[in-house]
């Protein structure tokens, strides 16, 4: 007797769809849902470490533009061939909105621009990257799937149960076109899902950092030192599966190369910063301390998401200086 099992991971029909002549596109869909549950966890995370939420909101701005202008810069400079090749259009570099941002570069330049605007406002950046971090991971992973509607960023084929099968998608006139374009329910290849695979391991990597953050105390940038390492070691694996053309260094895939700089520079972070977590105001800086009337704990916010629970009979509050009482 012959059993068929449904196995392979489909891929969506299209990613594009149009309100009148308005197009609204999943990938953007994706990374604005990550901005947000990013948004609201830092949100949570600064104001319990005695932070100023205000500063959460000025930072959002900062970083989301920087994050695109360096996310897209380093997609460009290391895919350069599609983009000045001889058979790119001069503005193909510009167009964003069909794919194409890097979370290596949006770190990269991000990570600046919110070093220099902590530093211009006089308070400290290590907290607040510690704040960012869970959320920012967990980000990642949810705008991976953006990737899975684009039908790009994929590894080699393969025929494990869990293959990504990929459509031939044409346009309103039958042209070929993979990214705007819709089904025909033909398989063209069968791959593996690099892009879940990584956005599994971002999840994981977001529970970990909040139940090493919630407990072993962790503070001084810490946090930030150890989501490079988790994640310059996923990506790093994750690379080796891609077979999309890239830009080399040393031999190595240019995201290959900067995951590997990632977990060296978190590695050494993580050991030369000062242990413990800042006071309230250490994590003030030069700033008045914001309305703690309804601020919440470290612990309040991690069992929110879901990570452990408290001591039974053990209360938490502090006293203003971030110790326990």
């Amino acid at each position: 007797m012959h059993t068929d099992y449904l196995a392979n991971i489909p891929s969506p029909p299209q990613g594009v769809w149009h309100l009148g002549p308005i197009p609204v596109r999943a990938y953007a869909l994706c990374i604005i849902t990550g901005i947000l549950v990013a948004l609201w966890l830092t949100l949570r995370r600064y104001r319990a470490r005695g932070g100023d939420p205000d500063m959460v909101w000025d930072s959002a701005i900062v970083v989301i533009i920087a994050g695109v202008i360096g996310g897209r810069a380093y997609h460009v400079i290391s895919h350069w061939p599609d983009y000045f090749g001889e058979d790119a259009g001069p503005w193909a570099w510009a167009k964003i909105t069909e794919g194409g941002l890097a979370i290596i570069g949006a770190v990269l330049l991000g990570g600046l621009a919110i070093w220099v605007f902590y530093r211009t406002r006089g308070v400290p950046v290590a907290p607040f990257a510690d704040a960012v971090a869970p959320g920012l991971i967990l980000a990642q992973g949810i705008g991976r799937f953006g990737n899975w509607f684009n039908q790009e960023l994929y590894g080699r084929p393969t025929d494990v149960p869990w293959a990504l099968d990929l459509y031939y998608r044409v346009d309103a006139d039958g042209n070929f076109a993979p990214l705007t374009g819709r089904s025909t329910g033909e398989v063209i290849a069968s791959v593996h899902p690099t892009f879940l695979y990584e956005s599994l391991w971002n999840v994981g990597a977001f529970l970990l950092l909040l139940s090493l953050d919630r407990h072993l105390r962790l503070g001084h940038g810490r946090v930030f030192a150890l989501y490079l390492v988790i994640y310059g070691l996923g990506r790093s694996w994750v690379e080796l599966m891609r077979t999309d053309p890239a830009q080399h260094i040393l031999g190595m895939r240019v995201n290959s190369f900067a995951a590997l700089v990632f977990i060296v520079v978190g590695l050494v972070a993580f050991l030369l910063l000062p242990r413990g977590r800042e006071s309230e105001k250490e994590v003030l800086g030069d700033r008045p301390a914001p309305d703690t009337a309804e601020s919440e704990t470290p612990e309040e916010i991690d069992d929110a998401a879901g990570v452990g629970k408290p001591t039974a009979g053990k209360q938490t509050r502090t006293d203003g200086t971030g110790k326990d009482l």
